[in-house]
């Protein structure tokens, strides 16, 4: 059903505010849910050169959402119009959250002179300290009030050092007898959400970080998806404006606990991560991988209901880890034991908006290097092969 989109901007504000309630389940991360009527069914979003969206963040109680376009975030109004933005980051700006506690928006940021450091920074105006340092970006977004703003000189943007990414992505790991570079295949990070702790639905709230995994099909300790949670508030205690040209390490020791999923090698890891309180799963949007022994599927989700366990990691000589369990939803692969879902949207956004509504990114590239595309409603179908469909 499509919204008459006169009556839509004159009524959505209304609806929307009369709409929020409590969430029934008494869920401490769960945002205000809606109905389905209460929401656009879709939003459009503008195109931008030279990078494509990495990833949306929806603010529900204020009405705006936020966009990353790799080196900015863009924020919009529902209607689909530009607020403001915070440009010229000069790193990779992936995936982002919105975190109704606080109202800030959080995102994976990472620095580093590889592949893909150095084609952002090819094209790229401005000029960064050459190094190598992971962050999650906190955004003041109810300051974001013009286009073009500075993230330090605005005062709109500070951020947290994750030395433990960095010494994953510098260190070496031995695998049969051989030394491989970038502990669990570490490119990075960039899926990024709120949740609770992994198996439980209630209690402390924890910012999820996941790192980003190398493709590679030649290495055996590459097949997890691996999550970092650190909890919240406490992690903003290490908050810092940041010079590109004196990047600061300001940031936490270590993560509360690393965890495990089992999917397969994915090209670039957890491209984006979102929690579902309404299904009390996490789902991961990757792009597909290669390796001919998994069925490469393009969504999972993580069971919460089920405690991870401490066992001996697959493909590695000796490690254990903490692994949680994938959802039995979906498809399953009977060899490799992976259920998920060949299902082509999320891993340039997907926001949770309860009741089992999500919105997804629709790219729509007209042209070479403009990134452009619509934010379109769909509802989650539980024990479905086709996980969402469109309202």
């Amino acid at each position: 059903m499509k919204t008459n989109q006169t009556l839509q901007r004159i009524a959505l504000p209304m609806l929307i505010f009369l709409s929020l309630f409590a969430n029934s389940f008494g869920n401490t991360y769960a945002y205000h849910a809606f109905h389905h009527n209460t929401l656009p069914d879709s939003i459009p979003i503008a195109s931008r050169k030279n990078f494509h969206i990495q990833g949306i963040a929806m603010d529900k109680e204020h009405h705006y959402f936020y966009v990353s376009y790799t080196t900015q975030l863009v924020k919009y109004d529902l209607n689909g119009k530009e607020v403001g933005s915070v440009d010229n980051l000069l790193g990779h700006l992936g995936c982002i959250a919105y975190n109704p506690k606080d109202g800030k928006v959080y995102g994976s940021l990472e620095y580093k002179n590889d592949e893909i450091g150095r084609g952002i920074s090819n094209r790229s105006t401005g000029h960064r300290q050459s190094a190598t340092q992971f962050y999650v970006a906190v955004f003041e977004v109810d300051k974001i009030t013009r286009p073009a703003m500075d993230g330090a000189a605005d005062g709109v943007m500070h951020t947290v050092c994750l030395p433990t990414v960095k010494q994953l992505y510098e260190g070496s790991a031995n695998i049969n007898g051989k030394a491989v570079k970038h502990v669990y295949g570490c490119s990075g990070i960039d899926g990024l959400t709120f949740g609770p702790k992994f198996g439980q639905r209630k209690g402390a709230l924890y910012l999820t970080v996941a790192l980003g995994i190398y493709r590679d099909t030649l290495r055996t300790d590459n097949d997890y998806q691996v999550l970092l949670q650190y909890p919240w508030p406490d992690i903003n205690r290490y908050a810092r404006t940041l010079n590109l040209e004196n990047m600061h390490t300001s940031g936490p020791a270590k993560p509360a606990a690393i965890y495990f999923a089992y999917t397969g090698n994915t090209t670039y890891g957890v491209q984006n991560l979102e929690y579902d309180a309404w299904s009390n799963q996490w789902f991961m949007a990757v792009y597909k991988g290669v390796k001919k022994q998994f069925p490469n599927y393009m969504l999972f989700a993580i069971d919460n209901a089920t405690k991870p366990a401490l066992v001996k990691l697959r493909g590695h000589d000796s490690a254990k880890g903490l692994v949680v369990k994938l959802s039995k939803q979906g498809l399953h692969d009977a060899s490799s034991g992976v259920y998920g879902w060949m299902f082509p949207l999320g891993s340039m956004g997907m926001q949770s908006m309860g009741n089992g509504l999500f919105y997804f990114f629709h790219p729509q590239n007209k042209k070479v290097n403009v990134f452009g595309g619509c934010l379109e409603l769909y509802r989650y179908k539980q024990g479905s092969s086709q996980p969402f469909v469109r309202e």
